[in-house]
């Protein structure tokens, strides 16, 4: 069954409501967010994303969550439901991996998700 850019814009938002907190993973995320990044000072934590209306079959976020992480290497991110705990949604790669010396901030700039 083919659907309409519009059933398609439709789940797309349905998911953008309760996709609410965005993560940072070491590895593939999989399809239930393993390799989610700990640790640091401060501390790691989950950071809340927002989402423009979708548009186009696309789902694009509105703003940029910025990251506390540790010394590390970052290559997915991750969709989720809570702050901690939570239901996993999916996640991507990033755009390129970024590899932190030291503790620092990762911005997340390009969250989009897309229907073919």
């Amino acid at each position: 069954m083919a659907l309409a850019v519009a059933a398609k814009n439709l789940m797309l938002d349905a998911l953008g409501g309760v996709a609410v907190f965005a993560s940072l993973h070491t590895a593939d995320p999989g399809l239930t967010g393993t390799s989610e990044v700990t640790g640091g000072t401060p501390a790691y934590a989950r950071k809340a994303i927002t989402w423009n209306a979708a548009s186009a079959s696309n789902l694009d976020n509105n703003a940029n969550p910025v990251i506390d992480v540790p010394a590390g290497t970052y290559s997915h991110f991750g969709l989720w439901s809570a702050a901690t705990a939570g239901t996993f949604y999916g996640g991507g790669a990033l755009s390129a991996t970024e590899v932190f010396a030291a503790q620092g901030t990762y911005t997340l700039t390009d969250a989009d998700i897309s229907m073919p």
